[in-house]
């Protein structure tokens, strides 16, 4: 178990390390936005190119900043139901949701995108507006985005059955405590 416990702790990083680089994409499509929108005001004209560089930046950050947010169990969940269930219950529903829905989910999609990617690459597609870029980045995004999530469901899967064999904390606990200390801080400013 240490060797998968080792394993997670490098998913981990490699996630929080995209993770971190998504906040910087999301300044640069702000970037992009705002100086596209001042040279049209101001000039009157626009580049296509520049609206698709931000569509696919904006595309990688919610699909490389997926496993992040795993990561950070910051994904919907039922917090009145599962806080009032054992850490143990709470911890094999989040094993089996991983083994059964998003393991093969992310499977499938890297399945099915790579193809597009592969054929995007090849035959050098680019996009039908005028000055409009090569669609492979973007085609890329999507089996990279969903490999990174099925690492993150792993690393994730790997940290509930070390805390099940008693060999490690309970990462649900860690994040549902974290998120309670900020909700009751933000009671207390009445925010």
């Amino acid at each position: 178990m240490s060797f998968l416990l080792k394993l997670s702790t490098w998913i981990d990083t490699l996630n929080t390390k995209v993770g971190k680089l998504t906040t910087w994409l999301i300044l640069i499509t702000t970037l992009i936005s705002a100086g596209n929108a001042i040279v049209r005001k101001m000039f009157d004209t626009s580049s296509n190119a520049l609206l698709e560089v931000q569509w696919y930046i904006f595309a990688g950050v919610f699909l490389l900043g997926a496993a992040y947010g795993l990561l950070q169990n910051s994904h919907v969940r039922i917090d009145f139901i599962s806080s009032r269930l054992s850490a143990r219950t709470r911890n094999w529903i989040d094993v089996v949701g991983i083994v059964v829905a998003l393991i093969p989910f992310c499977m499938l999609s890297i399945y099915l995108s790579w193809p597009l990617f592969v054929q995007a690459y090849q035959s050098g597609e680019m996009s039908q507006n005028a000055g409009g870029l090569i669609r492979w980045p973007a085609y890329a995004l999507i089996p990279a985005g969903f490999f990174l999530l099925m690492l993150q469901g792993i690393s994730e899967m790997i940290k509930r059955l070390a805390f099940l064999k008693g060999q490690a904390g309970d990462s649900l606990a860690e994040h549902t405590k974290d998120a309670d200390d900020e909700d009751i801080k933000l009671m207390a400013h009445g925010d």
